[in-house]
Order: structure tokens, then C-alpha cells, then sequence
């Protein structure tokens, strides 16, 4: 068990950080504003069927109409066991409903992707309604173990008839009465959703995904987590309820935080969340990554930077490689890059080397969650890899293109500005007894403080118990604040 889980709720925002050996890996940011999508089931209506691009453009009632493939439609099976028919016009027609599941957010300017095949995991198991098998997780590599997991599902399958199921990780060792509990919840819950479908209307939402904390501690193995700390008493209370049914061995590890340090200065996880907004990360030995998102494809550049080495050119370029692949694994999750990556490591002569550093780079990217694939490397020295992207990066969630540079760089958003004001009210309320708090700010952000987030003030007003002004500096940039006690 090595992975620490702290989470930080406020009205406006979940946010939670996955630490393992006191480094932050992972960050999840849910704004109530703005929740995700992924999970979400919807009674659609077609708007739009392309067969050139065996597609077709679905309303939910979203900013942007979704994108349905045909690979994403569930197939339909003759008596001879052989799928019908795989043209979209087949499928699918112009103001059809249909009931699809949401399995990316828009990204960009991109609608959300959807299927139709749907699936609704629980703790041990993922339902797919319709699915003619069962399945079982290739993480769980145990052969003896994988043997009594299919015995169980086909002596369960022979019971009910059911089948559909797949088995996951979470599952390794779990009892026959908790799989067969989970087995028996998923049913009752894909009853409910067929029951809500058919007196929704079209464009509407079904059934909407669980939390982000109920779901971040549904998915990761139970074994892995060594302490789940939450600062908001409601969250606690909620996780609480959900773990002592579903993962009662977890009780003794979640714990309320009621500390007056905010959470995320534990493991410094806030001084983290800003380095990863650089393109650049430092690495010890004096070398360093330059990493640039865009909307076709994430690079990382690798450059030996100050590090000048013992011995010679290829063992510096070597050290620096190796150390820049295990640093590599971790940026990619920590700030959620997906898509194809190219990586440009320092041209190595030795073939030795070349396989050195790619196994480092498939070691730094073993508790990874998210599908990928690493090629080996290119006669141009690039190394090719994918990732599975199904949400927004952090840096999109948390910045947005400055207007100032024409799309450049990118700027905090004053959503996030206000977000981080009023953390460091709290933080300032918590250490000193004053009268008043003054806020000075750009104007934008003070506009937004007395508009959109006008109800938030005035509940924090009301919490910390001391009134908040608002001054707006027409110099200070948009991301520049000072909380100054009074």
C-alpha cells in the first residue's frame, strides 16, 4: 500500500490528489460548474448521420452535439452468431432516440464521444447490457486466480443467465457473496435506467456518473491505498457511507482532516498543481524537460541543460535519457497529456542505451491507469507513444489561452484566480484576528468576485465571520492578488 489520497472539497470545486511515496502523481479537479461528463447516461436524438464517416452527430442537449462512431454502436448478432450489418445507415437514422453513454468529455472544440454499449461499473465488476460473454481483467495475472474467477462467473451466469460481465482488478481474491452482491446491484440498476429511459424525453440525462471521490475510490485497488484524508465533514460522511457497503476493509484507513493547514500544503501538492503548469520541469542532475501541448499532439523535448557530466558525451546523454524517462511517466499523469506523444530524447549511439532508457520509460509508466502504448525508437531518434485520453488536461481545466500573447502562452482563469482568493482567505482567517479582509485584484477578476461568484463571497463572508471588500488595481495582471488583512 503506497498511495495516499487527500481531498479537498469546496462549494465550487473537488479536488483530489493521489500522493505515493510523499510524491504527488495524480490530480482529478470537479467543478460544480463544470462537472465531467465520462459515465454520464443520456436518451439521445440523431441529428445527423455521415456514412462517409460511418458516424453520426447526436443531440443531449450539450453546448455541442456529441459524436457517435459506428465501431461505438453495439452489434447486433443473426442466429448464426455473425453480425448483421456494420454500415451506419443500417444503424442509426436522422431524429432516431437513442440511449448512449458518454465515454470522453469535449475536448477543445470537440463534441463529447459517446457509445451505445453501455457500461456500469461497481466495485468488483463492469455490466455491459447485451454483451453475449464475460470477461476478466488482464491486470489480474494470477493463472490460479483467473481459473476460480471464470468458475465463478459461469456458475453465477448458470444461475441467472445473465452475462456481460467483466471481472475487474479490484475483484482478485474477493469473495463469491461480494461478487454475487455486485452481480445483483448492477441488474437492479440497469432496471432502473431502462424504466427512466423510456419516460424521458429525447436529449435528456438518465443517469448521471458517481462523484468524483466515490469513483476515484471505486476504480483504484484496495490494496494500494495506504490513507484517504478528506477536509470537508459532508464528504467524509458521504465516502463513509459508500465505503462501509461497498469497501468496508477501507473504514479504518479514511479519516476526516480538521486540521487548520489546508490539506493540499501536506505534501505541497499546491507549489506541484503550479510546476505542472510549466512547459518546463527541471530534473536533478541539471538537465530538463521542455513539454508543449497542442491540439494534434503533446511533445517532450529532453536536454541536457547544465549537466555537464564525469566521463564522456554518451554517458551524459545517456544519464540524462535515463533519468528524463522515469521523470517522463510521471508529467504524463500528473498532468493528464493524452493522444500521440512524441518524445525527442538525446540522440544515444549505443543500442544498449536505446533499450535502457525505453525500459525506464515502460517502468515509469507501470501504475499508470490509462491505455498506452510505447513504439521503440525511430530512425530520426523519436520515441512514439499513445495515451488514453478520456478527460481534459490539468493545464485546460485550469487555464486558458492568454489574450494578450494571441494564444501563445496560456493565463490562469479567473474561475481558478477566485478559486485560489478565496483558499487564501481561508488560510489568512485561520492565522490571524482581524476586522476586515481587503482584496486587491485586476478588474476582471473583481468584476467576476462581484458577479458570477457573488454568492461564494458572501457565504465566506459569512463563514470566516469578518466582512470582505473588493479593490480593483487596473495594473495588477489577471492571475496578480493580494489578501490584505485590516
Amino acid at each position: 500500500m503506497s498511495d495516499e489520497i487527500l481531498v479537498n472539497v469546496t462549494p465550487q470545486e473537488t479536488r483530489i490528489a493521489i500522493v505515493e511515496n510523499g510524491l504527488l502523481q495524480e490530480v482529478y479537479i470537479e467543478r460544480s460548474s463544470r462537472r465531467g461528463l465520462v459515465g454520464n447516461i443520456y436518451k439521445g436524438s440523431v441529428q445527423r448521420v455521415l456514412p462517409g464517416m460511418q458516424a453520426a452527430f447526436v443531440d443531449l442537449n450539450l453546448a455541442r452535439t456529441a459524436f457517435l462512431h459506428e465501431s461505438d454502436i453495439r452489434p447486433v448478432y443473426g442466429e448464426n452468431g455473425v453480425e448483421i450489418e456494420r454500415d451506419i445507415n443500417a444503424k442509426l437514422r436522422e431524429g432516431q432516440e437513442v440511449l448512449v453513454q458518454v465515454i470522453k468529455d469535449p475536448l477543445g472544440t470537440k463534441g463529447a464521444r459517446l457509445t451505445t454499449q453501455i457500461s456500469i461499473p461497481s466495485r468488483y465488476l463492469v455490466y455491459m447490457p447485451g454483451a453475449n460473454s464475460d470477461g476478466i481483467s488482464q491486470k489480474i495475472e494470477d493463472e490460479e486466480e483467473r481459473v476460480r474467477l471464470k468458475t465463478l462467473m459461469e456458475e453465477l451466469r448458470a444461475e441467472d443467465g445473465e452475462s456481460g460481465f467483466i471481472v475487474r482488478t479490484a475483484a482478485e481474491g474477493a469473495s463469491r457473496e461480494s461478487v454475487a452482491g455486485d452481480r445483483a446491484f448492477l441488474k437492479k440498476v440497469w432496471g432502473s435506467i431502462q424504466k427512466t429511459a423510456a419516460n424521458a424525453k429525447p436529449a435528456t440525462l438518465v443517469r448521471e456518473a458517481m462523484p468524483l471521490v466515490i469513483a476515484v475510490l471505486r476504480d483504484l485497488p484496495e490494496a494500494e491505498i495506504y490513507k484517504v484524508r478528506i477536509d470537508s465533514r459532508e464528504a467524509y460522511r458521504m465516502v463513509m457511507n459508500f465505503v462501509e457497503t461497498f469497501i468496508p476493509q477501507l473504514l479504518p484507513r479514511i479519516e476526516h482532516y480538521p486540521g487548520e493547514r489546508p490539506i493540499f500544503d501536506l505534501y505541497s501538492v499546491e507549489d506541484e498543481i503550479n510546476r505542472a503548469l510549466s512547459k518546463r520541469v527541471q530534473l536533478k542532475s541539471g538537465g530538463y524537460l521542455y513539454i508543449e501541448q497542442t491540439e494534434a499532439m503533446v511533445t517532450v523535448d529532453v536536454n541536457t541543460g547544465t549537466y555537464v557530466g564525469q566521463r564522456n558525451l554518451e554517458e551524459t546523454i545517456f544519464k540524462t535519457n535515463l533519468e528524463a524517462a522515469q521523470a517522463i511517466g510521471r508529467q504524463l499523469r500528473l498532468r493528464n497529456l493524452g493522444g500521440i506523444i512524441i518524445l525527442d530524447f538525446i540522440d544515444m549511439k549505443e543500442s544498449a542505451h536505446k533499450e535502457q532508457v525505453l525500459r525506464a520509460l515502460s517502468n515509469s509508466m507501470k501504475n499508470d491507469r490509462a491505455r498506452h502504448h510505447i513504439c521503440d525508437v525511430s530512425p530520426l531518434g523519436l520515441v512514439e507513444m499513445t495515451r488514453e485520453r478520456t478527460r481534459e488536461s490539468l493545464g485546460h481545466i485550469l487555464c486558458e489561452p492568454c489574450a494578450i500573447c494571441g494564444g501563445q502562452g496560456v493565463v490562469k482563469t479567473l474561475e481558478t484566480i477566485c478559486y485560489e482568493i478565496f483558499r487564501e482567505l481561508l488560510r489568512e482567517a485561520r492565522q490571524f484576528d482581524v476586522g476586515q479582509y481587503l482584496i486587491l485584484a485586476a478588474v476582471e477578476v473583481v468584476d467576476r468576485l462581484l458577479e458570477e461568484e457573488s454568492n461564494s463571497v458572501a457565504e465566506l463572508e459569512a463563514f470566516i465571520g469578518r466582512p470582505i471588500k473588493l479593490q480593483a488595481e487596473p495594473l495588477y495582471a489577471q492571475d496578480q492578488f493580494d489578501v490584505v488583512p485590516m
